[in-house]
């Protein structure tokens, strides 16, 4: 089916609809960072806490077991009392924070509010991160001269741990490790000593270094969201376009079915007072009612007989071409002669040909076998082409009909002119429905602009091809070839060796 090119109204409709979803995207963008905890996006944002709270979670066995090899490491130096009591308290805000992170999985996502469970979290990691410096209180109740080394190799883990389990929010991670940081590394400094200065700078850089470290995995994190949510915008992006595409494809078939209908129902109630009309004026044409009474009436008969044979022709046409584009043109298809065909159309356009002094030139090989095909449909191909021919060359000018073998053994029918020609850009609009070139509307009379979309599609029912080569001021020719399949050459007679009758006998 021919592409309809798009109306005004289509194009500004198509507009109005980007137009109108670009601003819905820029106001959904806005809101979106407006109510962001991050200056990002709350989608973003509900990502982000959801995986923190995967994270938190997943540990929520880890974690506690890490934590009790620390106390029995720790128990060591500073007895098992302190290090239960501490691994207790640790283990409790471990269970805060993973009761906090369950709470926030079974919430409506529709009332999400980023700021509010940030707060939430970040306030669950500050009771955890003061649970866990409460290990520097191990120097209150052991003078062991190794405590400083084994707090410090605690501290370091711990935040190790925890800024890991918190990279996808940043500010939960600092609140996590600082407090523990902070205490112990005072407390180095205060007992003094070059070891232990050391120490609390390595704790200090080891905090420094984690949390740099959680900042990058937060952006990378984020980056992935961010391609995710453009990656899934990107699909239903597609899924809309799609939708309106199978939308526009429906309408479209409707709209042919409803001009399959128009055409075949205005074509038969056209033809039917055509029929009468170029009945009535043949017979007035030809006076077979008697003479005119004045002589200018039988022209205008002639004129009406005329019209209403072009009108008939027209119309024809247009229910042709609904037919083959919906696909109900049927080819009867039979063993049929080329050339035949060709020289009854030669004689059909001879008259016209005549009329304007073309000198019309038949050629065509011999012996070229039948050819399987639908011969009014091929009659109307061939008619087609030399009428064009015929109607846009110019007085005493010259129209050859050549019948052949194809280059690939099928058959051919070629028609050259020594018309106007056509320009190059302008042949695309010559092959298409109702179009016509600008020469060819000056120098010749005017037509629908279906004939040569008719002969393609008549082509292409046989699998055969039509080719348009043209030349301003040096003609047109016009090739339709069909496939090597459909000519019906003659098969090699079948030889049958016949057997003599040989009798054999035992006698000597």
């Amino acid at each position: 089916m021919p592409i309809t090119p798009a109306t005004d109204g289509d194009v500004r409709a198509q507009m109005g609809r980007e137009l109108r979803r670009n601003s819905r995207n820029t106001v959904f963008e806005a809101r979106q960072k407006l109510t962001s905890s991050t200056g990002t996006r709350a989608s973003f944002d509900y990502e982000l806490l959801h995986e923190y709270a995967d994270s938190r979670i997943s540990g929520a066995l880890a974690l506690p077991a890490l934590l009790l090899i620390l106390a029995l490491f720790a128990s060591l130096f500073v007895g098992p009392l302190p290090a239960i009591a501490w691994v207790s308290v640790v283990i409790l805000a471990n269970l805060a924070v993973v009761w906090l992170c369950r709470r926030f999985k079974r919430a409506d996502r529709t009332r999400f509010s980023p700021e509010r469970w940030t707060r939430n979290f970040i306030t669950a990691e500050i009771a955890y991160g003061v649970a866990w410096s409460s290990l520097s209180l191990f120097s209150l109740v052991s003078s062991n001269a190794s405590l400083s080394v084994v707090m410090f190799a605690m501290v370091l883990v711990g935040v190790a741990a925890n800024s890991t389990s918190t990279r996808t929010v940043p500010g939960a991670a600092l609140v996590s490790t600082l407090p523990a940081v902070a205490t112990v590394a005072i407390n180095l400094v205060a007992q003094g000593g070059l070891l232990n200065w050391s120490l609390a700078a390595v704790i200090i850089g080891g905090e420094i270094f984690f949390f740099y470290l959680s900042k990058q995995l937060h952006r990378s994190e984020l980056e992935t969201v961010a391609h995710q949510a453009e990656k899934d915008a990107l699909i239903m992006e597609l899924e809309e376009a799609r939708h309106m595409s199978d939308e526009a494809r429906r309408h479209a078939e409707q709209a042919n079915i409803a001009k399959s209908q128009f055409l075949a129902t205005m074509s038969h109630e056209l033809r039917t007072p055509l029929n009468a009309i170029i009945g009535f004026s043949e017979v007035l044409q030809s006076e077979l009612l008697g003479p005119h009474q004045v002589p200018q009436y039988k022209e205008y008969a002639g004129d009406i007989h005329r019209s209403g044979l072009h009108l008939l022709n027209l119309i024809n046409e247009l229910l042709d071409l609904s037919r083959i584009e919906a696909g109900k043109y049927d080819l009867n298809e039979e063993a049929m002669s080329l050339i035949d065909v060709a020289e009854d159309c030669k004689r059909m356009i001879e008259i016209r040909a005549k009329s304007k002094g073309i000198d019309l030139n038949f050629s065509y090989d011999e012996n070229l076998p039948k050819l399987w095909g639908d011969e009014r449909a091929i009659r109307q191909v061939v008619l087609n082409l030399l009428s064009n021919a015929v109607k846009f060359t110019p007085q005493s000018g010259k129209v050859a009909l050549t019948v052949s073998r194809s280059a690939d053994g099928g058959q051919m029918v070629a028609v050259r002119d020594n018309g106007p020609g056509i320009p190059e850009d302008e042949i695309e609009t010559v092959l298409s429905s109702f179009g016509q070139g600008s020469l060819a509307q000056k120098t010749a009379e005017q037509g629908a602009g279906l004939g040569l979309p008719i002969v393609q599609k008549i082509m292409e029912l046989h699998q055969g091809r039509f080719d348009l080569f043209s030349k301003l001021r040096f003609g047109t020719e016009v090739i339709a070839t069909f496939p090597r399949a459909r000519v019906m050459d003659a098969l090699a007679p079948v030889t049958e060796s016949r057997r003599k009758l040989e009798i054999y006998s035992d006698a000597g």
